[in-house]
């Protein structure tokens, strides 16, 4: 025990009653793989690569090019503010934003803004598709079109862009992007941080955490105040600590929303809401190591989330409600996977669903579920539906309007796939949530009969079919229109079948459109084939849609079989001029071969020309060679004496 009675050695004393440092404890940020516990976003100028240029000065149009990034998914939807200089929108503005496989909400109050994008928009915003030349080199593609560029960014990550109008004639003359480029004072960007980074003390005997923020000081951006807003979750046990980690002379704006943590900061901080002046922070550590040892310190085990972001003006920090994970014993006993992680990512991986505007298909095949062992059955949410199975996979095929899949915003259906295990005498059922996209294209179907069930790619002549073209809605305010349907038959002019959702032949008629759904447009007509008189039945045809709004069109091409049930089959009969050739040569043949066996009959020896030939028929017949001369030679054998006459016996004599 210390005692610190004895005034003579207040020094020694100090020494020994202080309490012992924390031990060096080891701890190795790794990536937080889960769901992170923060959401973390930060306002920054600076982006990947990009350029500004005077090159559009000269042209009608100032043109901007946004090319986005997206690090890991799930992809948030990305919103785009469009500035005007001095709410200014005499010149005319061209926006190309190259975001794939993203949603955008694009909002400005010029009306004459152009946009070409691959990303799905909103509804209320019409834009152009951006063509295939587009995806090979964007830049060049934008040169050769509008002949010039304004300004040029590439950003990883946004979740909100503010892109200010405006052209400088004073830029370079062209725009050649540049690494980490400085796009003040035209773009400012909200972007997602998503490198999150956590780990657990080696020694670890409390669930207490702790969150670290490390800003990168970059002397070219003379930032010395920034706004961070913090936002906790209710009823948040305070088990947590903040390390603000930045430049010395740096000032921390906080706004508290519902948080009652403790936290560090390096320079000063002043809590907005709270009557207050500026308060004094110490100083931290500008390092790894050094952080996390002073987190240590203050007896926070646990790392949640280590962030490292450039300085910035504004950013906004998340704490997520989720139970802080406690340390594993220090040798742990390794186990297998449960089933249930392991089916989710094995399906995930797969992704064996695929979906049309109003249908999905899932095919697995049975070989890639071996790790899971005994799958009996797989299901959709509504266990009616039943996937069929052979020897070698699992086959479902539905509506999107059943089976419990779920039609949400931005082209997605969802559902669950339940797979039964079983172990022995044991059945459990495994869940797996999962979203199929749906394709933004065109759908042609053809169908024989007017209730549109069973498509099919025949066409029959002189009989009546029934076409549906469909696709999905939700990316549009106003309805899509059936610009034009038309047939196509090898040497023949394209027969135009519809034009503008009207008919435009005796043969085709519009039918009643199936009542639509904010997710669907679907448009169905009839029509009836005949070969014009005087030409072939054709062995195949094309079937050609056009659909969609002014600025956007989807083309859709569906290839057909020509069925003519009136074509005699190849084994009908012979046509009269065969028949009558056939005939005449059967007669020729005949008389000819007649011809031939008389004269080889007559120059035949021991023929006698006056006897008829029914006495040549009763002559002897018993010779054992016949005396042809040339048979002789044949055998080489000559006749060494004229032949012997055989006379008859006389009759016998009669009885008195």
């Amino acid at each position: 025990m210390c005692r610190r009675s004895s005034p003579l050695l207040p020094l020694l004393l100090a020494l020994l009653c202080r309490p012992d440092p924390a031990p060096a404890e080891h701890c190795d940020l790794q990536p937080v793989t889960a769901e992170p516990p923060i959401t973390l976003s930060y306002t920054t100028s600076t982006v990947l690569r990009g350029c500004v240029s005077s090159s559009s000065v000269q042209t009608g149009h100032e043109v901007h090019v946004l090319s986005i990034q997206w690090s890991k998914t799930p992809v948030p939807m990305l919103n785009v503010s469009i500035i005007p200089r001095a709410d200014n929108c005499t010149r005319q503005a061209v926006l190309i934003l190259q975001c794939p496989q993203c949603s955008a909400s694009i909002t400005s109050p010029c009306q004459d803004l152009l946009i070409h994008t691959d990303a799905c928009l909103s509804p209320k915003v019409q834009g152009t598709e951006l063509p295939e030349a587009a995806k090979g080199d964007l830049l060049d593609w934008v040169q050769n079109t509008y002949r010039g560029i304004t300004s040029y960014s590439e950003l990883k990550d946004p979740q909100r862009i503010h892109l200010h109008l405006g052209e400088n004639g004073s830029s370079p003359t062209n725009c050649v992007p540049q690494k980490d480029f400085d796009a003040t004072p035209h773009l400012e960007a909200e972007v997602l941080f998503r490198e999150v980074k956590g780990c657990t003390s080696s020694s670890a005997h409390n669930a207490r955490a702790a969150h670290i923020v490390q800003l990168l000081h970059k002397p070219s951006l003379p930032i010395t105040e920034v706004n961070l807003t913090l936002s906790c979750p209710e009823q948040q046990p305070n088990n947590q600590i903040l390390l603000l980690q930045g430049p010395a002379n740096l000032a921390w704006l906080l706004m508290l929303n519902n948080c009652s943590l403790n936290f560090l900061t390096s320079g000063t901080y002043k809590i907005l809401h709270i009557p207050m002046g500026p308060q004094k922070g110490e100083l931290l550590p500008d390092t790894e190591e050094g952080l996390i040892a002073k987190a240590f310190e203050k007896n926070y085990s646990i790392i949640a989330s280590y962030s490292v972001i450039p300085i910035s003006p504004h950013i906004t920090l998340k704490i997520h409600e989720r139970e802080v994970p406690r340390k594993l014993p220090a040798v742990p006993t390794p186990s297998a996977p449960s089933p249930d992680f392991l089916s989710s990512t094995l399906l995930l991986l797969l992704k064996p669903w695929k979906c049309t505007d109003d249908t999905m298909e899932i095919v697995i095949a049975r070989s890639h579920l071996e790790p899971l062992k005994d799958v009996v059955n797989i299901t959709l949410r509504d266990i009616s539906c039943q996937a069929e199975k052979n020897a070698t996979h699992f086959m479902l095929h539905t509506l999107l309007s059943s089976c419990g899949t779920l039609v949400e915003s931005h082209g997605h259906a969802k559902n669950e796939l339940i797979l039964s295990l079983s172990k022995g005498s044991v059945l459990r059922s495994v869940r797996v949530a999962f979203q199929c996209p749906i394709p933004r294209e065109l759908f042609l179907r053809l169908f024989p009969t007017a209730d549109f069930k069973a498509p099919q790619t025949e066409l029959e002549v002189n009989k009546e079919v029934f076409v549906q073209a469909s696709m999905h809605l939700e990316d549009y305010l106003a309805d899509p229109q059936l610009k034009e349907c038309y047939l196509m038959v090898p040497g023949m002019d394209p027969m135009l079948l519809v034009q503008g959702n009207k008919a435009q032949s005796s043969s085709v008629a519009m039918l009643e459109e199936p009542p639509s759904n904010w997710t669907r447009k679907v448009w169905r007509f009839r029509f009836t084939y005949t070969v014009p008189e005087g030409r072939h039945v054709p062995f195949s045809a094309t079937l050609k849609c056009k659909a969609g709004l002014q600025n956007t069109i989807f083309e859709k091409v569906l290839e057909v079989k020509v069925k003519d049930v009136r074509r005699p089959p190849n084994n009908q009969g012979l046509g009269l001029s065969a028949v009558l050739g056939i005939t005449f040569g059967a007669f020729l043949i005949g008389a000819l071969l007649t011809a031939g066996l008389w004269y080889i009959y007559s120059h035949t020896p021991g023929f006698h020309h006056g006897a008829s030939l029914g006495e040549q028929q009763h002559q002897p017949q018993h010779r054992q060679h016949p005396e042809h001369p040339l048979l002789h030679q044949q055998h080489g054998l000559t006749p060494s004496a004229p032949p012997l006459a055989i006379t008859p016996p006389p009759p016998p004599a009669q009885p008195p």
